[in-house]
């Protein structure tokens, strides 16, 4: 069969042949009909994840839609090395599949499951977001933050605000839900940028923000920490959920920030949160995507093309479509 093959860590995946995989007991044999590319599956198809296998060569994907045997259309999770989701056929667990409802389309059900996954497990799992709670999506521009503003405003929240870097992109945010759109820059170089940043925060967390949702990481997030603990609002305990570390991988954490507010840091992904409940929160989006039809944007790719665009930065999110 064609697949996606990842043949050495930090290589990108090449179109090429790969064996069929052969189902055992408790599992389905899937046909593939589409996988999206997600920072988490480049991320474990260069080994740089902290749940990466480390099996070469390997198939690339780590979820994605497609029909079992017995003509099933359903969404599947988590192939186990070698085999991945982005090749004609994969063999995945009976315990990792979703079946899918007919109001989804192949494209949408691949690129919302794992943005929908990351943001509801961090909000109800992690958080056990209440209605009527403020929610703050640091790093809302990209695939995931869109649809945490989304799942944020579904699942009750009163007020959404939205961070991110570009001004243009957290506009698009506004029809999705978001009430309050806060662009920042810190370059280093411009430490202006940064003071504002945690000036405007300072003013929002002392009005009331329950719930922060945090992809980047990296100093926008100590910018965050540092305006929780200055805010010093005793009454309203503060969630951090870490997710994502686009903006890098460590952060200054003054214990005086912890000692002098009541922010609660955690994280939410693979591992700190079961499998089980990660299926759980898929299957949820997928059940309210006909009471609220969340939305993000897809772009299409034959397999064939996968080299070439492994590497695109475009704000769509990429779904290879089997041959």
């Amino acid at each position: 069969m064609k697949a996606a093959v990842v043949y050495g860590p930090g290589q990108t995946p090449q179109f090429a042949d790969f064996p069929d995989p052969s189902p055992g007991d408790g599992e389905e044999l899937i046909s593939v009909r589409a996988a999206a590319l997600s920072p988490l599956t480049k991320s474990r198809a260069s080994g740089a994840h902290y749940s990466a296998d480390g099996v070469y060569p390997s198939v690339a994907g780590v979820d994605g839609v497609g029909v079992t045997d017995d003509g099933r259309r359903v969404y599947f999770a988590a192939p186990e090395a070698p085999n991945g989701a982005m090749s004609e056929k994969t063999v995945v667990s009976l315990r990792q599949c979703i079946p899918l409802p007919a109001e989804i389309d192949d494209l949408t059900a691949a690129a919302i499951a794992n943005p929908g996954m990351s943001a509801w497990a961090a909000l109800i799992e992690r958080a056990h977001l209440v209605a009527g709670e403020t929610v703050l999506i640091n790093g809302a521009t990209g695939s995931a933050g869109h649809m945490a503003v989304q799942i944020a405003k579904h699942l009750g929240a009163s007020k959404v605000i939205a961070t991110g870097r570009d001004p243009e992109a957290l506009e698009e945010l506004r029809p999705l839900g978001a009430d309050i759109l806060i662009p920042f820059d810190l370059n280093t170089a411009n430490a202006q940028g940064a003071d504002q940043f945690e000036s405007v925060l300072k003013q929002q967390f002392a009005q009331g923000i329950h719930v922060v949702v945090d992809y980047l990481w990296g100093e926008s997030a100590e910018s965050i920490i540092a305006a929780i603990a200055k805010a010093a609002v005793d009454t309203i305990p503060v969630r951090f959920i870490q997710v994502g570390s686009s903006s890098g991988g460590d952060i200054v954490l003054p214990g005086a920030a912890l000692r002098s507010s009541s922010i609660v840091l955690m994280g939410s992904g693979l591992k700190s949160v079961p499998m089980p409940r990660l299926m759980a929160s898929i299957k949820s989006v997928f059940d309210a995507f006909a009471l609220s039809h969340f939305t993000v944007k897809t772009k299409p790719v034959p397999l064939s093309q996968v080299a070439e665009a492994w590497d695109d930065n475009s704000k769509s999110r990429i779904v290879f479509v089997m041959p």
